[in-house]
This record gives structure tokens, C-alpha cells and sequence, in this order.
């Protein structure tokens, strides 16, 4: 991509449809298979295998991808304050300040059904795009419906090994997920890895504080749910350790945000 495509107006009919955008930013080098566009998203995974934990699996789920957005997750998101607004509210401001207009390039890792992905294509023009990332089918079809003609496209893939170049991402989020994910520091090493130098990687995730700073409750929470909790350095010390700087943690009740640039 020129830098000359990446600045094309907001109207400019000659813009790249955004799945040939994601398509053109894909590392060949990284892809195992071919890529399959029969769904309206690039799908990169074979079905051979089911997802490695029992809470991956449950996001395969037809029905919950219709009502993720609507119901569960605002349900799950205000969970993480005990009922308060707390978490939604920093969250809609972070994406606020993250979703800057231009032909910028977004991924968003673990997206769902879209919701933040769109939110994030809005204000890009030209060729920018924002990537919605996930392993789920049902996510993601339910993303494709509900996106229409936004710059946004989406790709089926396993986040601990993102298919594409070092650098490639302006800004790249992960919201809500990596206490789902079977090896949450090496996702975290993916997310800094694919952002430029200068770019933005933020994550919201839980945290051990209060009540589930307990050690059995943090076992029960695993056992049951299969959702990890997260020491109160383990996700910033990640971060550090993969290079990222200008790290900013907010607490939040049971969740932390984390953010942080990719050094220049």
C-alpha cells in the first residue's frame, strides 16, 4: 500500500474494498493455508481442531454471537465494576482517544461480533481499516452482518501467532479477552510485535484485587469458569518485557486497563 493510497478522501470511490485491504496487509510467511472468503471474513484456520478451552468453546455459540452486544457483554462489562459504570465509562473514553481519524490502520484482537471494530472504523478514510481478529465463526458472521459498508473488515485466526508483518498496525487492541486466552503473555508479545513504531497497544483484562485477590478464589474462578485472573503487575511487567513504553495501568474495580506505545 502506497502512502499515497492512504490518503484518499473519505469519499474517494477508488478506496480499496477493506477485506482487499486486510488481504493486502496478511505476511504470506505466517499463513499455514490458504485464506477462505466464502463467509464474508478472511478465514486462515482449518476446523481440525476445537478451541483450547472450555470458555473459547462457548464463544462458538450461534445465539450468543446474536446477543453478545446487546446483552451479555454490557452485563459481563459492568460485572467487572459490581453493578457501577465505572469500567463502560473509562473504556468509552479510551477508544474515544484511540480512535483517531486518517488513513490509519486498526486491529482489533478478540473482537466478537464487531462492536469495538466499527467503532474504530468510523473516523478512517482512504484505505484505512479497521481489523476485527477472532477465532470465533459465529462472531464473526455476526460482525460481517452487522458492519455493512464501514472500513472495517474481519479475519478468523489464532492470536498467538497474528499473520501479519512486524509494524503493520497503528493502534491494537484487546478488550475483554486475554483471561480467555490459553497463553495470555504470548498474545500480548503479538500485540506489541504488529504495532509501528509510536503506535498505540491497549488492553482491558482482569485483575486479582479485593475478593478475587484470594488465592482459592482465584482457583474456583479458573476451575469453573476457565477464566484466569491476573496478578496486579503480571499484564504491565508483560508489556514491559515486551518492549512496549509509557505504560499507564487503571484499576478499575476487578479489571485494569493497560496502555502503552511501541518505542520509536
Amino acid at each position: 500500500m502506497t502512502s499515497k493510497s492512504r490518503r484518499r478522501g473519505a469519499g474517494d470511490a477508488t478506496a480499496m474494498p477493506p477485506v482487499d485491504v486486510a488481504r493486502s496487509l496478511l505476511d504470506r510467511s505466517r499463513l499455514k493455508g490458504g485464506i477462505d472468503d466464502s463467509a464474508g471474513y478472511l478465514d486462515l484456520l482449518s476446523d481440525s481442531a476445537p478451541p483450547p478451552s472450555v470458555s473459547q468453546r462457548v464463544m462458538q455459540n450461534r445465539l450468543l454471537a446474536r446477543v453478545y452486544e446487546g446483552y451479555w457483554r454490557p452485563m459481563f462489562t459492568r460485572g467487572f465494576s459490581l453493578g457501577g459504570r465505572g469500567t463502560a465509562d473509562y473504556q468509552r473514553d479510551l477508544i474515544d482517544r484511540l480512535a483517531e481519524p486518517g488513513a490509519r490502520r486498526v486491529l482489533d484482537v478478540a473482537c466478537g461480533p464487531g462492536l469495538h471494530t466499527r467503532e474504530f472504523a468510523r473516523n478512517l478514510t482512504g484505505d484505512g481499516v479497521a481489523i476485527g481478529f477472532d477465532l470465533s465463526k459465529p462472531m464473526l458472521a455476526q460482525a460481517v452482518r452487522s458492519t455493512g459498508s464501514e472500513r472495517a473488515a474481519y479475519i478468523r485466526g489464532d492470536a498467538h501467532a497474528l499473520p501479519f508483518a512486524d509494524g503493520t498496525f497503528d493502534t491494537v487492541v484487546c478488550f475483554a479477552a486475554l483471561y480467555l486466552i490459553n497463553d495470555p503473555h504470548q498474545v500480548i508479545r503479538e500485540l506489541a510485535r504488529v504495532a509501528r513504531p509510536g503506535g498505540a497497544v491497549a488492553i482491558f483484562t482482569s485483575l486479582a484485587t479485593g475478593v478475587s485477590a484470594a488465592r482459592s478464589v482465584r482457583k474456583l474462578v479458573q476451575a469453573v469458569a476457565d477464566i484466569h485472573v491476573f496478578e496486579r503487575d503480571e499484564v504491565t511487567r508483560s508489556f514491559a518485557d515486551a518492549g512496549l513504553v509509557d505504560l499507564d495501568q487503571r484499576i478499575i474495580s476487578q479489571g485494569q486497563f493497560v496502555s502503552a506505545r511501541k518505542p520509536l
